[in-house]
């Protein structure tokens, strides 16, 4: 892992989430602990409206925290439009020290390598109806609030879970911009983890 990554995961803070929030999260330990036990596949799939800030955020997060914890998940990030991954949450990401190539114009395909060793993670933007998703056997974590009051039913999910995060679409173009992303990133970067860190007894 390249180590600008390392570090940040190094210094992720869980004494920052507070109690309550604690108790928000347990939701998700509580389902994946159970899919542990009763070893099942595992499909986490990040919804927000426009799969472009919070669940590509979630989806990176989550593949590294299922590496780091030894917990075998399969993170995934969807819409419920298709737009794309906007560019400042790519920005955000190459400042955390991700390499990330670019394909194609419209919608295009951002590959985000955090070593040398291991196969990149894919962000673009896609809705529930795309090939490349699980159609069962898998949570929907919905990370913002748009998504889950307007998107009232997820085909075939085991789980709907309310992981809501604020928008850092609110700074774009003002002089916080780069440090509001760059903040949602480590606060659900830190919450994964977090997560993951219980699991790992479970997993043992």
């Amino acid at each position: 892992m390249f180590d600008s990554i390392k570090n940040i995961i190094t210094n992720f803070d869980y004494s920052s989430i507070s109690n309550e929030r604690k108790e928000e999260l347990n939701e998700l330990v509580n389902y994946l602990s159970s899919k542990i036990k009763q070893d099942e596949y595992i499909n986490l799939v990040f919804v927000c409206t426009h799969n472009s800030r919070r669940s590509q955020f979630s989806q990176v997060w989550a593949h590294l925290a299922s590496l780091h914890y030894k917990v075998p998940v399969n993170s995934f990030s969807v819409g419920t439009e298709v737009t794309e991954a906007n560019s400042r949450t790519i920005s955000s990401l190459k400042r955390h020290g991700f390499v990330i190539s670019e394909e194609g114009d419209e919608n295009p395909l951002f590959g985000v390598k955090f070593d040398e060793v291991k196969n990149e993670i894919l962000l673009f933007s896609k809705d529930l109806s795309h090939s490349s998703l699980p159609t069962e056997n898998f949570a929907a974590i919905m990370t913002c609030s748009h998504a889950d009051e307007n998107c009232p039913f997820i085909p075939n999910c085991d789980a709907r879970i309310p992981l809501r995060y604020n928008d850092p679409k609110a700074f774009d173009n003002t002089e916080l911009e780069k440090q509001k992303y760059d903040e949602r990133s480590i606060e659900i970067g830190t919450e994964l983890f977090y997560i993951f860190s219980l699991l790992k007894d479970t997993n043992a």
